[in-house]
């Protein structure tokens, strides 16, 4: 969508001519419920801007969410018609449980979806998907909250989303700027592994993707867009916000409490600047040292509100064995996540026992030098107190960090790498560059070589979809909700010559 109405000092903006090419690098997913009117109009669209300005091979696919109008209709026409044009009907409505279904069966390296008003402008689709082509980035999404975004919409829909944001950025600690924006992409081997750990059907699907993925360290890039609002959206604004509301709560208590798995989409490989080697210094003994003062900082704070609480009523001793004990567990649960990055409840109870042990040093510490203070004056006057107390809780500190990083969450990537190579079998050197080990169909490996190129069009083309219906939820063999993805390291140019594409 061109928005450029006046003319300037700078030429209008033009592709280059695309090359052809082949086997698809792209699907775009439409998911529609009653479009009759507008489906057919964002297909031609669409279809036309990727011909002739996208470089790599594409497919469109029409997810129809148990539409009961002529829109199924509408998309078996267009799919008989255009050979990049697929139809796939869902008898369940849910955007999210669409975009699940079809990317959870889709060949293509690179998957993305868009909302079928077309909001958003089309040029913003080649910067959205190319940092995903390169390797650089996992996902993808569009922003219309960046600055240099252009939007037209009214006030209303303008505050609903800042707010909505702004709850994300607040509750979640998201990072990423618009996450209602229907204008994304992922990598097909993130997708894979992702997919499974999300529960939404519906519009949250979008931001509990990009909160887990974000929460994963996967690396999400953001593209300002151009956006003009559809005034005919059928969108519930009310129903979607308290659904929204209700999965960011949802979310929330998931990832506080450990439950998700999320190491499970730790990138195996790239330059991660949390993994580089500090010389002389152990490996991520600079970010533990940082999360430990953090988190000491605020401890260290709430011991001495707890202790000047429990000094109103009761001794100094009473007040300062009552205040640690409350901290130490507040202090070893917090390590154990931010510092130390131990999720899930597995060992819990072990951590808060060693903590404990921990904590009985430190009360050593502290106790005895009340008791030498008490010793030294008949009556010392409690900004005395307090300031004995941080001077111990200082050297106390020092020693619940070094038994930490070496008793009670010593450091085993090491261990644990040994172990799983004594048991993964070495790869041959043909290995495929998109890989995952699963269940099911999705875990058989695709091989892509460099990006084919688009040839001219021959006949019909071969689908790689084995059905055009899907039970919804599901991937085409139904393996995808029980399937556990791994992700294997890419290795760009290597190549298989059992690979006829």
């Amino acid at each position: 969508m061109r928005t450029d109405s006046s003319p300037g000092t700078l030429p209008a903006r033009e592709h280059l001519p695309a090359g052809d090419a082949g086997t698809p690098v792209l699907d775009v997913v439409i998911p529609v419920f009653n479009e009759e009117k507008d489906l057919q109009p964002c297909v031609l669209r669409l279809h036309d801007h990727l011909k002739r300005t996208f470089p790599y091979a594409f497919r469109i696919t029409i997810a129809d969410n148990a539409s009961t109008d002529t829109t199924p209709q509408v998309s078996r026409r267009l799919e008989a018609e255009f050979p990049e044009v697929k139809a796939v009907r869902l008898e369940q409505k849910g955007r999210g449980r669409a975009l699940r279904t079809v990317w959870s069966a889709s060949d293509a390296p690179i998957l993305a979806y868009m909302d079928v008003d077309l909001s958003t402008d089309l040029n913003a689709l080649l910067p959205l998907v190319a940092p995903l082509i390169s390797g650089h980035s996992d996902l993808a999404i569009g922003s219309r909250l960046s600055r240099s975004s252009r939007v037209v919409r009214g006030a209303k829909r303008e505050f609903i989303s800042r707010t909505y944001n702004l709850i994300l950025r607040g509750s979640l600690q998201a990072r990423f700027s618009d996450a209602q924006c229907g204008f994304k992409a992922i990598r097909r081997d993130v997708a894979q592994a992702l997919l499974p750990l999300i529960e939404d059907t519906g519009w949250f699907f979008d931001t509990e993707m990009l909160v887990l993925a974000e929460r994963a360290g996967l690396r999400i890039h953001e593209v300002p867009v151009d956006w003009v609002d559809d005034p005919d959206s059928t969108v519930h604004i009310v129903k979607t916000a308290t659904d929204d509301l209700k999965g960011v709560w949802r979310v929330g208590r998931a990832l506080a409490t450990g439950s998700l798995s999320l190491d499970r989409l730790t990138r195996p490989f790239g330059d991660d600047p949390r993994d580089r080697e500090i010389k002389d210094v152990p490996k991520g003994l600079a970010r533990q040292l940082v999360g430990f003062c953090v988190v000491g900082g605020l401890s260290t704070l709430f011991y001495l509100l707890l202790y000047s609480g429990f000094r109103v009523f009761t001794g100094s001793q009473v007040a300062n064995a009552l205040a640690l004990l409350v901290s130490a567990i507040a202090n070893t649960a917090a390590n154990r996540r931010l510092t130390f990055g131990v999720r899930g409840r597995g060992g819990a109870v072990r951590h808060q026992a060693q903590g404990l042990v921990v904590f009985g040093i430190g009360l050593a510490l502290t106790s005895g030098s009340l008791a030498a203070l008490n010793a030294a004056s008949s009556d010392p006057g409690h900004s005395t107190e307090l300031a004995v107390l941080i001077a111990a809780n200082l050297a106390a500190t020092v020693l619940r960090f070094l038994l930490f990083r070496a008793w009670v969450f010593p450091d085993r990537r090491d261990a644990d790498a040994t172990t799983n190579a004594s048991r993964t079998p070495v790869p041959k050197a043909s290995s495929a560059t998109y890989s995952t080990v699963g269940a099911g169909s999705m875990a058989q490996p695709a091989h892509h070589g460099p990006l084919p190129q688009r040839p001219v069009t021959q006949g019909a083309p071969h689908h790689p979809f084995d059905t055009t219906q899907f039970r919804a939820g599901e991937a085409a063999d139904g393996s995808w909700r029980d399937a556990t993805m791994q992700l294997q390291p890419v290795r760009p140019h290597d190549t298989d010559s059992r690979d006829m594409r």
